[in-house]
């Protein structure tokens, strides 16, 4: 019982999802999330144009949360507006424009669309972005064109959970077609990035190293300093020595001039 009740509570948010996106075109929708509450059912939208979901004094909402609650069975049903930050990453405004574009100039433009919204994408900094375009385009007969650049990962748990996917319609004189895109947003974590990560212990050791450099070289200038300090000191007592000498021989001629001077005068 408790895995029906499940499954059931799924169902009815995967209804309520598809409902209000297929009431909510050309708006710029982009997905919608529920939550429980104490008061009710909480529902966020979030779309690129806040102001035409809200629609002229909140007319738009009042509508739409009537008829979640009659046809939802949805007791106090709260809707809250928020605003897509990076439009140019998500998958289902991309598409929604791929569309809105070829109901508005054609199918004979479709190459000129594709390219232009890829060049946008990769502007703002995604890292791949593929797009295919299926149905009577531009001949009579059914085709699919694929246009891709940048980098995408197709398979794996990246691919299943990293990439934006969405679907699109855009309806023709010529029929249905049908636009799938896919983008890898620039925020994703590969599990094939490596960074390198230098060990701690590793610079310890390189600066204990350029230190004990450092010490050892100031060693050698230490020793190199001291043995020409005697050097210096010998010769100037060298270049002295005859400063000395000569005057101790003033001091003898002049001991000798006393002298006689004493013997004259006796």
């Amino acid at each position: 019982m408790i895995e029906r009740q499940f499954v059931a509570q799924k169902i009815k948010e995967y209804q309520i999802q598809e409902y209000i996106r297929n009431t909510l075109k050309r708006v710029g929708h982009s997905h919608t999330k529920l939550q429980k509450t104490p008061l009710g059912e909480k529902i966020i939208i979030h779309a690129l144009r806040p102001g035409l979901v809200v629609g002229k004094k909140g007319q738009n909402i009042k509508k739409l949360t009537n008829t979640l609650k009659r046809k939802f069975n949805l007791e106090n049903p709260q809707i809250e507006i928020a605003e897509v930050e990076a439009p140019y990453h998500d998958a289902h405004i991309v598409s929604e424009r791929i569309a809105e574009s070829l109901e508005k100039f054609g199918s004979a433009r479709f190459k000129g669309i594709s390219h232009k919204a890829m060049e946008d994408t990769m502007k703002n900094g995604a890292l791949g972005i593929e797009i295919l375009i299926s149905g009577k385009v531009p001949s009579a007969r059914a085709k699919q064109w694929r246009f891709y650049t940048g980098y995408l990962k197709k398979s794996g748990d990246i691919a299943q959970i990293g990439v934006n996917k969405a679907y699109a319609e855009a309806q023709l004189k010529t029929g249905t077609i049908g636009i799938q895109v896919r983008i890898m947003p620039p925020d994703i974590e590969l599990p094939d990035d490596i960074e390198v990560v230098e060990d701690a212990t590793t610079e310890v050791h390189e600066i204990s190293a350029q230190q004990n450099e450092a010490s050892g070289e100031k060693i050698e200038a230490d020793a190199e300093k001291s043995e020409e300090e005697p050097a210096e000191k010998t010769a100037k007592t060298r270049k002295k020595a005859p400063r000395k000498k000569k005057a101790a021989e003033s001091g003898n001629e002049s001991k000798d001039e006393a002298k006689d001077e004493s013997t004259g005068s006796g």
